[in-house]
């Protein structure tokens, strides 16, 4: 089994990617567990959310084992992303999670470009330039952790191709 994270800026297409992926590989994919969380608190996030963010992610990483009997499993999205948000918001990560994302193995990142147009939903936060130095700074995250990774650009189904290109 291959851990594919899908991950990039806000509104670049991570969600219908993994989907569509999954799909078409007819294996899981883990949805974004932060959208669901945040959309539900109804009032400011915090701290401590962004904690039980990340701690969820981790679980998250584990509900699949190398021995399950599928070719990969896609995840909407990583801990780098949530790295970059404590950093964002707060300053700084806590040093424990980029201790576990040193830890696990993933196979392949998909890092999706942000080509597509924003969208703004109610939790979005970074719209115009802003994607685009996310963007960057994902990038290189990635590579200091030494990951495996590829650019995803396009829209429908030339992004959907060039992803399969990429992971085939």
């Amino acid at each position: 089994m291959k851990r594919i994270i899908i991950c990039g800026p806000e509104s670049s297409g991570k969600t219908s990617l993994a989907s569509a992926l999954a799909n078409f590989f007819k294996c899981p994919w883990v949805p974004e567990y932060a959208r669901n969380y945040i959309s539900g608190l109804h009032r400011a996030y915090e701290y401590s959310d962004l904690e039980h963010i990340a701690l969820r992610q981790m679980v998250q990483y584990l509900e699949y084992s190398p021995d399950d009997n599928w070719p990969f499993v896609f995840y909407d999205t990583h801990l780098i992303i949530t790295q970059v948000w404590f950093e964002e918001v707060y300053g700084s990560a806590p040093w424990w999670l980029r201790d576990y994302i040193k830890k696990c193995h993933y196979d392949h990142f998909l890092l999706c470009a942000p080509d597509l147009p924003w969208e703004a939903d109610g939790i979005r936060e970074n719209p115009g330039v802003r994607r685009e130095e996310l963007y960057f700074r994902y990038q290189v995250l990635i590579k200091s952790y030494g990951f495996s990774y590829s650019i995803v650009r396009g829209k429908g189904e030339a992004r959907l191709n060039m992803a399969l290109s990429q992971i085939s």
